[in-house]
């Protein structure tokens, strides 16, 4: 029989990642497991200003970042009430969110990473890349992508069966 212990929801704080989120709290509770809810903020000073504009940069910006960054998980996560699982918040910051993500679930010992995809396309698949993507090819577990909105996509699970159904 599979066990989940420990379960990986990456958000972008999208809608699909909000999505990502219910999917990964579910889940949690139905196997008891510590859910790890994390955001990995872009490294400015490397992704849009260059090291070589590291020290010229107003240093207070990459904090701002993360401080609102916790903030939001904070809003989005909640306190660990009664019948929720054990959560666990982390902003990381990092010019790879991809890797950053594995690299996150291989040190905390994660069974399944649960991530939003926004489901691009195209032109716009092809210029912005797909985190998601990056990360299904090199996670060392499973990755289970959630496409849609909290709405169209909020799990309903059947208490006899405990067979998941997408809404």
């Amino acid at each position: 029989m599979m066990t989940l212990e420990q379960i990986l929801v990456a958000t972008d704080f999208s809608e699909p990642s909000e999505a990502a989120l219910l999917y990964g709290r579910e889940l949690a509770m139905r196997f008891g497991a510590r859910l790890h809810v994390l955001h990995v903020a872009q490294d400015i000073y490397v992704t849009v200003l260059g090291a070589e504009n590291y020290l010229a940069s107003a240093p207070g910006i990459q904090q701002q970042i993360e401080d609102a960054a916790q903030q939001r998980l904070a809003e989005i996560v909640g306190a660990n009430g009664v019948g929720e699982p054990d959560t666990i918040r982390c902003v990381l910051t990092a010019a790879s969110p991809a890797r950053s993500i594995v690299e996150y679930a291989k040190a905390n010992n994660i069974d399944l990473i649960v991530m939003g995809t926004h489901g691009r396309g195209g032109l716009a698949h092809l210029l912005i890349g797909s985190v998601a993507e990056r990360v299904v090819r090199t996670a060392t577990c499973p990755v289970l992508t959630v496409r849609g909105t909290v709405t169209a996509r909020a799990p309903a699970f059947s208490q006899e069966e405990g067979v998941a159904v997408a809404g």
